[in-house]
């Protein structure tokens, strides 16, 4: 599926996060929502993003916005990747990557030489009425948290 476009009602999901508890995106309706989907937990450049997310989470609440993050990891994945971290965010798992593919991330990467299919590193921001006001295509883990805070300060 391509990526839903800004101005459009988010697509509505149901995921498990890193205790099993099961978040729907309607659950947070009245709220701004940062959903960001990652390829995997533990490895340097979503380490990086997740941790830069930690260290502006105070803003974050300040400003009203809740933090979603997404990988195909499974649940017990995600409980360590957050614990080892002190992450103060829910983590889902996507495991069969449904959601992933719902919001246009899943398809064909590159890296090294190899060929496959993953995440595409892309984070939405979603207004309180469900509608998607922002999206961050190709993130760059370092400079993301930094680049979201900025588009916050717009939209006040």
């Amino acid at each position: 599926m391509p990526i839903p476009e800004e101005g459009t009602p988010a697509p509505e999901f149901a995921l498990p996060d890193e205790k099993d508890i099961v978040h729907r995106l309607s659950d947070y309706r009245g709220k701004y929502v940062l959903l960001y989907f990652y390829p995997k937990d533990n490895t340097p450049g979503c380490t990086t993003e997740a941790c830069n997310f930690r260290d502006d989470y105070s803003a974050y609440q300040e400003a009203g916005v809740v933090i979603l993050g997404v990988s195909p990891d499974s649940p017990a994945s995600h409980a360590r990747f957050k614990a080892k971290h002190n992450l103060p965010f829910p983590l889902l798992a996507d495991e069969g990557h449904q959601v992933c593919e719902l919001y246009g991330v899943w398809g064909p990467k590159k890296f090294m030489g190899r060929e496959y299919e993953g995440v595409h590193r892309t984070t939405f921001l979603i207004g309180p009425d469900g509608i998607i006001r922002k999206v961050f295509k190709k993130v760059r883990p370092a400079k993301h948290s930094a680049q979201v805070l900025a588009v916050l300060d717009e939209l006040d």
